[in-house]
């Protein structure tokens, strides 16, 4: 068989399944895999992996395991059910590379559900788009991901290399689920993730960290307010300083090869506030938390510092928070900036993948949000190559993933298995 041959025979068995494919997905999307209540998704994925033959690997993730390693994220709420679901398979032959394909199956709250044309958790397909949250971020990547494995299978041929699937959470606040996978010892000679990028490779993406501003008030009632110091206002005055942090940052970004050319890539974000228990009293607590963006080559140690920095004087410039300084507690993320290198392997061989889908050369993103992809190039070296469907209104309302750029993605992830790992007659 030549390789025009494989190649036509992989693209057409995705097109065969490509209807249970999106069925699979649009199961995947309707299970409310919030922060926490991941089980159920990682239940799925455990089974799907069954029903396919693969080892799986199903544990709970131990953070005194974790919590001295490169890049991890700081867990606040209840993690006694938080798992990470692994299923391999083993070559017969041993011929190509080896390869993990990852996806994150945590998703973020809804928020007010009447904002929503349908109900988040009822996945909707209409005008050759799927709606629901996580349907673009990224549920229909990882189901993708395992559709491209079977379509390999069903066109008469399987892999010469280990391929680990995994299924991870915490994605969207530390990336311990990625983390524990390492810790665990799973290691190949690439990874992909098939985050929606909208047909782009990400070449450089940013490091996020977290932080809590906590800041206490003294309470009075309210037809004495002058005498008191209320706590939401004082929180106000800290974010209006950390905006012009943000500012700063900015500026030293336009020095920056990959993000000098776009636009406000360092974005803060007050994202949670709350404060006060009584409308006619001063309010005695305000925490906020925050989210700000790191560029390549400045160190998580250092930017902390300088958020404690502007946060302390802000303070000394405050009647109140002078005598009262704030407490500033390190919330999620601590995540470095990750740029994709020493890559041209797996590149090469995407590429040929891409140009027999899409056509051409694979264009670049440079990606003011982060991935997991961090973990395996920086702690590992293992290059790790993000790229996926296009979507819109991800960590929004009436978030969708586009059906058609979704099974191109599938293709092309397809090829790139069959490229990167080898394949042979099953």
């Amino acid at each position: 068989m030549t390789a025009a041959d494989t190649q036509r025979k992989i693209l057409d068995a995705v097109d065969a399944a490509f209807d249970a494919q999106l069925a699979t997905t649009r199961d995947f999307v309707a299970i409310p895999s919030t922060r926490g209540a991941e089980g159920p998704c990682q239940d799925m994925i455990g089974d799907l992996l069954r029903e396919r033959g693969y080892e799986v690997d199903d544990w709970h993730i131990n953070m005194d395991e974790l919590k001295d390693l490169r890049g991890v994220g700081m867990i606040e709420h209840d993690f006694s059910k938080a798992r990470s679901v692994v299923g391999t398979y083993r070559p017969t032959t041993n011929a190509g590379k080896s390869l993990i394909l990852q996806g994150h199956c945590d998703v973020v709250p809804v928020g007010p559900l009447d904002m929503w044309d349908n109900p988040p958790f009822s996945p909707v397909i209409k005008d050759g788009k799927m709606y629901g949250r996580g349907a673009c971020d990224m549920k229909s990547g990882t189901i993708g991901a395992l559709y491209a494995l079977d379509a390999i299978k069903a066109a008469g041929l399987k892999p010469t290399a280990r391929i680990h699937f995994q299924s991870v959470i915490e994605e969207e606040s530390t990336g311990v689920g990625a983390l524990s996978t390492l810790q665990r010892g799973y290691r190949a000679d690439a990874c992909f993730i098939p985050e929606p990028t909208s047909g782009k490779m990400v070449r450089s993406q940013v490091g996020v960290i977290w932080f809590r501003l906590k800041v206490r008030g003294f309470p009075v009632h309210v037809f004495e307010a002058g005498s008191g110091s209320n706590a939401i206002t004082a929180a106000y005055h800290l974010i209006h300083a950390v905006e012009q942090l943000e500012i700063e940052w900015n500026k030293r970004a336009e020095a920056d090869p990959h993000f000098k050319a776009v636009n406000h890539p360092i974005n803060f974000n007050p994202g949670i506030i709350k404060g006060g228990d009584w409308a006619s009293s001063v309010p005695a607590w305000c925490d906020v938390d925050c989210r700000i963006a790191i560029l390549p080559g400045w160190s998580v140690k250092d930017c902390q510092a300088e958020i404690l920095a502007c946060i302390s004087n802000a303070s000394r410039g405050h009647r109140f928070l002078s005598n009262n300084p704030p407490v500033v507690e390190w919330s999620g993320f601590l995540s470095e900036v990750y740029e994709l290198k020493d890559s041209a392997a797996p590149e090469a061989a995407f590429a040929k993948g891409y140009d027999a889908v899409y056509g051409g050369a694979t264009p670049d993103l440079v990606f003011t949000a982060l991935t997991d992809t961090r973990f395996y190039g920086l702690n590992y070296g293992i290059p790790s190559l993000c790229f996926g469907a296009d979507g819109q209104a991800m960590h929004g309302f009436n978030e969708f993933v586009d059906l058609e750029s979704l099974r191109k993605s599938t293709k092309a992830t397809a090829l790139f298995i069959a490229e990167w790992c080898g394949v042979e007659a099953l």
